[in-house]
This record gives structure tokens, C-alpha cells and sequence, in this order.
């Protein structure tokens, strides 16, 4: 299996005019996402992103720190998935409840880059 990241990434609080049930119902959908994940042998990690925070840019000396444009894209979320490859990562991917449940969602699926050939650099993976 590789490793791949999903982005969740939405306009703004796609979310915000949900009334209380359907946020719930969002939810919900989400755990039982997480829950197939798990089953299947396909999640490492996952986790929704607070609305908060700063962009930072520039050069050293030169750094810029400015925060999040709510009415623009943001990445709301990640899953760090395992998967036989690149079209088994977007089956994932296009099963995840934001893009069901808001229009205005997208997924990023990535692959990750567990090697450097050139030097044969292998990246940490977080398990010791």
C-alpha cells in the first residue's frame, strides 16, 4: 500500500447555514466515513482543521504573517490514507461526506514521497 493525503478544501464556512441536525447529520457521516476508513485498512490519520491561524511568507528577515481570507478556498481537513495506488486514493476520496453534503468542496489527493532517490533520504513516518 502508499501513502496518500486527501485536502479537504471548501469556500469560506460552506457549512455555516446548516441548522443544528443537519451539522449533526454532517458529522455523523463523517464518524462513519472515518469508521469504513479504519475497517478497510485505509486510514492512518485524519483530523478537521481550525478556522484559525496565520499564512506565512517571505524569506528569513523578510517574513510575512498574514491570516486566512474566509471568503476564499481553505483547507479545512486532511486524511492521510493508505492505497494500492493513485485511482484507488480518488475512489477514497470521492466517497468522503464534504463533498456530498457542501457544493462547494474539493479534494486534493496526493501522493506522499516516503524516499528521496537521489540520496536515499527516508523520510520519518511518525511510527517508532
Amino acid at each position: 500500500m502508499k501513502e496518500f493525503m486527501l485536502f479537504i478544501r471548501n469556500e469560506g464556512d460552506a457549512k455555516a447555514a446548516f441548522t443544528p441536525a443537519q451539522h449533526q447529520e454532517f458529522l455523523k457521516a463523517c464518524e462513519v466515513y472515518i469508521e469504513k476508513l479504519v475497517k478497510n485498512g485505509h486510514l492512518k490519520s485524519a483530523q478537521p482543521l481550525v478556522r484559525e491561524g496565520s499564512l506565512i511568507s517571505g524569506t528569513p528577515g523578510k517574513f510575512r504573517e498574514t491570516g486566512f481570507q474566509e471568503g476564499k478556498e481553505v483547507i479545512v481537513g486532511y486524511y492521510h490514507v493508505l492505497a494500492e495506488d493513485l485511482n484507488d486514493a480518488i475512489a477514497i476520496a470521492k466517497e468522503n461526506p464534504e463533498l456530498a453534503y457542501t457544493a462547494t468542496a474539493r479534494i486534493e489527493v496526493r501522493p506522499v514521497k516516503m524516499k528521496e532517490e537521489s540520496t536515499s533520504f527516508v523520510y520519518p513516518s511518525g511510527q517508532r
